[in-house]
């Protein structure tokens, strides 16, 4: 092919960033729009003037039936992507799907199942896979920088509670669950990314604050191989604040806010060149590449597997007020 044709199933929140950069990429097109909203695709089509003309659809069914695309882009309600998925699979799409994944872990391994038997590229939307820092902690740790990964810490703080409040994301039905199982996603995505580590056991604290989903979230974590770990997710805070750390036998990694810095085994700390880190990506390019056979896809939907499994864990210990271990099938 001479372009990979994208639909865009989904135009609001996450999709205005994924449809510009999509549109700076030679060989990619947009070539169909869908939303259930025609105001929000109109507002699109206004922001991208480059879209006037593309086809619209108001059911999704009917965009990758169209015979007009090559990827399914499924930036879309959490509780809807499993079904678009699967479809898409189904109809010989390749697929680029926002986080999270899916919103349980059966439905994560039918997708994984599903991506196997049909042989085609999935994308799942974790940027921070194709981020410099983070490759370059996760290559590090590889590599025996700080040697063996003894204990684990994510802080995020965000105004998730305010700023979602009145929208889909404070509806269970649409969202599958609050902060932790959306832009918390991330944080746990990114630790299992960059330490490779496989959680065994969790005990959670979740607090939803008033709303039906879990907007307040500490996780205290048991990794395989025997490393500790506390993640918290902080959904009622006035400001937005991420801390990661990295504890190893020799060294540690620390990213607050986007900064990395190293501390050796001497407490002599340091931070990484520009020229030390590796060449960042975005999924979006990932996608085309990918479909294109140019690189290996960074955020599998293996990741979107181990997130849903931790999550999953940590919605029953909070529920039950017991450890929940973290099952890997």
């Amino acid at each position: 092919m001479s372009k990979v044709r994208v639909g865009i199933i989904g135009t609001g929140g996450m999709a205005g960033g994924h449809i510009q950069r999509l549109l700076e990429i030679p060989d990619a097109e947009i070539t169909a729009l869908c939303d259930i909203r025609q105001e929000q695709l109109d507002k699109t089509v206004e922001r991208n003037p480059k879209l006037i003309g593309v086809p619209q659809f108001k059911d999704y069914k009917d965009l990758i039936n169209s015979g007009l695309v090559d990827a399914a882009h499924i930036d879309t309600p959490h509780t809807l992507h499993y079904e678009m998925i699967m479809a898409s699979l189904d109809k010989g799409l390749h697929v680029f799907c926002e986080k999270p994944m899916t919103c349980t872990v059966a439905h994560a391994h039918d997708v994984v199942n599903k991506i196997k038997e049909s042989g085609k590229v999935f994308v799942l939307g974790y940027q921070r896979h194709y981020q410099p820092e983070f490759l370059y902690i996760r290559d590090a740790i590889k590599a025996g920088k700080i040697g063996e990964v003894q204990f684990v810490q994510g802080l995020q703080c965000q105004g998730w509670l305010k700023g979602c409040a009145g929208q889909w994301r404070h509806d269970p039905a649409l969202s599958g669950g609050g902060q932790l199982n959306d832009s918390g996603s991330h944080l746990l995505a990114v630790l299992l990314f960059i330490t490779g580590l496989g959680v065994d056991k969790v005990g959670a604290f979740i607090d939803n604050m008033t709303v039906p989903v879990d907007i307040n979230s500490a996780l205290s974590l048991t990794f395989v191989g025997g490393a500790q770990g506390n993640i918290s997710v902080v959904g009622n805070a006035p400001t937005w604040h991420e801390d990661i750390t990295i504890w190893g036998e020799d060294g540690i990694f620390f990213m607050r806010n986007g900064k990395l810095e190293f501390c050796d085994s001497h407490g002599k700390r340091s931070n990484p060149t520009a020229e030390e880190l590796p060449k960042g990506n975005t999924p979006d390019d990932n996608l085309i590449n990918a479909i294109l056979g140019r690189e290996e896809v960074g955020s599998t939907a293996e990741w979107g597997l181990r997130v849903i499994e931790l999550t999953e864990a940590a919605w029953k210990s909070a529920a039950t007020k017991q450890i929940a271990e973290v099952v890997h099938v």
